[in-house]
């Protein structure tokens, strides 16, 4: 189905592959929440503290499972699960700027360069010798590309995006403004006091239908390539050191830290703000919550966490006052169960 501005309720319903109530003909022009949609939107249901709303909203359909949608008066779409249907109808109503082939006179471009006639190469772009670009490929102004970087088809780079030597992009990759692929990874061997830089040998590896958020960073490896696998998410400023490892559809949300030689499975979910001790390994299906710190292996599959949450100020120090006491409980404990055993 094609962008447009607006389309018919029946034709979204096939598109989601959705049983439809109501008015077929009814047009709907966008989505919007489910308590400020109005006349001419679409809404979703997914999570169960907006099920008020449903009596109250002025959408002019819903999309609903099947168990929620009794004493609804609206027009609605049935569907197994609201959220996913949700997440492919944006791609119906998202904003894509017409692309204009070809390459803007202000780029520079290096020696033995491929460009394919259907990309799109905005202005202010620096490409090295030996850059690769294949069809459908846009990327926008102020990008510098290093020597021998190549890029799968139909992929997308953002504005001021800057990928070093030798890195390689998957086809249909999405990669957002700011993000830097392929800087050194942060190596260094003591000598006498003074650090000694171990150049970093290796590239970065993205395969296709991968989407890298704004201001992430992925470091080169120091020897092999760090690899970012098909189908992977990564959320805005990311940092993923050398030689590190993602499987594929693994998902990453932001500010998180991944230490260098770290391999991580498939279908993982790391939630924001976690750090993940170097050189271990997460198996598949993990998910670690926010916040938490990884320092060993994860070889079993289910949801991990750590740290502690936010807690009224007067209750943390109390906390606090009693964590360290807990050291000085614990040799009064010792003392008190000798004494027991030698009487």
């Amino acid at each position: 189905m094609q962008n447009k501005k607006q389309y018919i309720l029946s034709e979204l319903a096939v598109f989601l592959n959705a049983d439809l109530i109501g008015d077929g003909q009814c047009l709907i022009s966008s989505i919007a929440p489910l308590d400020k949609a109005v006349s001419g939107q679409i809404s979703f249901l997914e999570n169960p503290k907006y099920k008020e709303y449903l009596v109250t909203t002025k959408a002019s359909a819903l999309i609903l499972r099947k168990s929620d949608a009794p004493n609804v008066s609206t027009n609605i779409l049935i569907v197994a699960d609201p959220y996913l249907a949700y997440a492919k109808l944006t791609s119906l109503f998202v904003h894509k700027p017409s692309l204009v082939t070809g390459v803007h006179a202000t780029v520079i471009c290096g020696e033995n360069c491929s460009i394919d006639p259907t990309a799109k190469i905005d202005a202010y772009c620096v490409l090295g010798n030996e850059v690769r670009i294949a069809a459908g490929v846009s990327i926008g102004s102020g990008c510098v590309l290093g020597a021998n970087v190549s890029i799968g088809e139909n992929s997308q780079l953002n504005a001021n995006i800057t990928l070093y030597n030798d890195v390689e992009i998957g086809k249909r990759v999405l990669i957002h403004g700011g993000a830097v692929l392929g800087a050194d990874g942060f190596g260094m061997a003591n000598d006498r006091g003074k650090w000694v830089k171990i150049h970093q040998l290796g590239s970065v590896i993205v395969g296709d239908d991968v989407e890298i958020g704004a201001n992430t960073t992925i470091d080169r490896g120091a020897l092999e390539d760090t690899v970012i696998a098909s189908g992977v998410k990564l959320d805005n400023q990311i940092q993923i050191g050398h030689n590190v490892r993602i499987g594929e559809n693994t998902a990453i949300a932001g500010c998180t830290g991944i230490a260098g030689s770290v391999v991580i499975g498939k279908n993982c979910v790391l939630a924001g703000g976690v750090g993940i001790n170097g050189h271990i390994e997460i198996t598949d299906g993990v998910i670690v919550t926010a916040m938490s710190g990884v320092e060993k292996s994860i070889t079993k599959p289910g949801v991990y966490s750590s740290g502690i949450p936010a807690k009224p100020h007067i209750t943390w120090w109390r906390i606090l006052a009693r964590l360290l006491q807990l050291d000085d409980f614990a040799k009064r404990l010792s003392k008190l169960e000798k004494e027991v055993c030698n009487k």
